[in-house]
């Protein structure tokens, strides 16, 4: 018998990506409102309690009432916003981090941001393994492709073609910062740089180190050495050959969808400083490729089902 999902948001852009992924795929009966009832409490509500699991597409505010509608259902919920990342009794849902029978195992998901993904994907491994301080101040900087930002970014950038590229987050503060800190494991939220270029998608994430004034000065070999070791076996998160290193990284106006994670570790030769970089998509790994993931563990099926790879 097919799995009754249901997709409150279904038609932002996460929940239209999300809903593409699902094409062709059996296992799953979608659960539609129509659209005069999308916004009904009602409906929404009969609908979280019929479906065999739900994810929430939703802004913040919204994905907590969508909780509060689910109340007394059982169903377990997937939820992409930035609402419960932290919050308790959500389990964090990045299974190359947290462990695959966690997700299976859990009642309520909470799906990463797209820029926290690249970040964590870098540094929590390499701190739990020693080799990056938890109480060292890092910093990121990272550069999205504008649906991030969801419809209003999206028309904000076709109506002023001629931005190029829009720096933000400049007040500090970033909602982000607290599942970049816990979930990593550090003393101190990084100092976090994000930017919007005029693509669709993409997503490149940068963590610069001064390797030379760490504690226990670590190598370039030794960092890259621990992500492939931390990574093996996985089929969505890949690791790129130390060296060459490419002469540079691109994102394309253009791309389709992906729902991989490359990571890349940048030394230079004197050992005294590295780049760690990961490049996805922030629609694929960043939002609702993560979510089909978590959706197949927690339903038993292999977690690259459906996913672009």
């Amino acid at each position: 018998m097919a799995t009754r999902l249901f997709i409150d948001g279904a038609v932002g852009t996460t929940g239209l990506e999300i809903r593409e992924r699902l094409q062709g795929r059996d296992e799953f009966d979608l659960i539609l409102l129509d659209d005069d009832r999308r916004k009904d409490e009602a409906a929404r509500r009969d609908a979280l309690h019929a479906a065999d699991i739900a994810i929430l597409c939703l802004p913040d505010e919204a994905a907590k009432e969508a909780v509060r509608l689910a109340q007394g259902s059982g169903t377990p919920l997937i939820d992409a916003s930035s609402a419960h990342r932290v919050a308790e009794g959500w389990t964090y849902g990045f299974p190359e981090l947290i462990g695959r029978e966690a997700i299976a195992s859990a009642q309520f998901v909470s799906n990463p941001g797209c820029y926290p993904t690249g970040f964590l994907a870098l540094v929590a491994p390499l701190v739990r393994a020693g080799l990056l301080s938890a109480d060292w101040p890092y910093t990121v900087n990272a550069v999205s492709g504008y649906s991030g930002g969801g419809n209003a970014l999206i028309d904000r950038f076709a109506a002023e073609p001629d931005i190029a590229f829009r720096a933000y987050g400049l007040q500090l503060g970033h909602k982000h910062l607290a599942e970049m800190q816990a979930c990593a494991g550090l003393a101190h939220a990084p100092v976090f740089s994000p930017s919007v270029i005029p693509a669709h998608r993409g997503m490149v994430v940068d963590v610069p180190l001064p390797l030379a004034a760490l504690p226990g000065q670590p190598q370039a070999e030794a960092l890259h050495g621990a992500l492939c070791a931390f990574y093996a076996g996985s089929v969505i998160v890949t690791v790129a050959p130390l060296a060459p290193a490419p002469s540079e990284l691109l994102l394309s106006k253009d791309a389709v969808p992906w729902d991989g994670l490359r990571l890349h570790v940048f030394g230079t030769a004197d050992g005294t400083q590295a780049r760690l970089v990961a490049v996805l998509d922030n629609l694929g790994k960043g939002a609702s490729g993560a979510a089909i993931q978590n959706l197949n563990l927690m339903c038993g099926l292999p977690e690259a089902t459906g996913l672009s790879l």
